[in-house]
């Protein structure tokens, strides 16, 4: 599956268009690892666990919107975005949608 955040792939040409995909997920802060990045938080510096966190939680709503672009028998996907909310105290959201199509080389 090619996915980019351009609106087409350089040396393919867009097929079929197959629609709107979309995945999320949404994760919780660890009590214990919130204690940690609060402590960091005092001095400076990134919060590790908080950048995994999120990591973790793009490469899950970039597979769900990956599952979903092959139910559409989509073979790359454009155009992709992230959006993220808060949910409640401590949890977000990871949004990623984008366009599934078809690609295929041309022909010449």
């Amino acid at each position: 599956m090619i996915i980019t955040t351009i609106e087409t792939i350089p040396g393919m040409k867009i097929k079929a268009h197959c629609g709107l995909v979309s995945g999320s997920t949404v994760r919780a802060k660890n009590a214990i690892k919130d204690i940690g990045a609060g402590l960091k938080n005092m001095v400076g510096g990134e919060l590790k666990s908080y950048t995994e966190l999120l990591t973790e939680a793009r490469e899950e709503a970039v597979s769900r919107m990956v599952a979903q672009a092959k139910k559409l028998k989509a073979n790359a996907i454009v155009n992709v975005r992230f959006a993220t909310s808060s949910v409640t105290v401590g949890a977000a959201e990871v949004y990623a949608y984008g366009t599934a199509v078809e690609v295929v080389k041309p022909e010449g």
